[in-house]
């Protein structure tokens, strides 16, 4: 009997402010057989490190995040005292 856990992205959203939610699936797999799954989910604010974040989710955070979407959700935050 082999048994592996597997992480996979199956989601991934992005908000009109630019905030970039997905959701990581662990999967426990013993020969071949899905035996359960769990779910992870983490959100990530325009112009964050994305150092150690998947793959897939970083190219679609570089993408959404323009300059214009970085600088309207930090004036967002300022003018909301954040």
């Amino acid at each position: 009997m082999t048994t592996e856990k597997q992480k996979v992205v199956d989601q991934i959203n992005v908000s009109e402010n630019g905030i970039v939610f997905y959701r990581e699936a662990t999967l426990t797999i013993e020969d071949g057989v899905q035996l359960s799954q769990s779910y992870h989910r983490t959100s990530l604010i325009p112009g964050q490190d994305l150092t150690g974040q998947p793959t897939e989710v970083v190219a679609i955070a570089n993408t959404a995040w323009t300059t214009q979407i970085i600088s309207a959700y930090q004036a967002a935050q300022a003018a909301q005292g954040v």
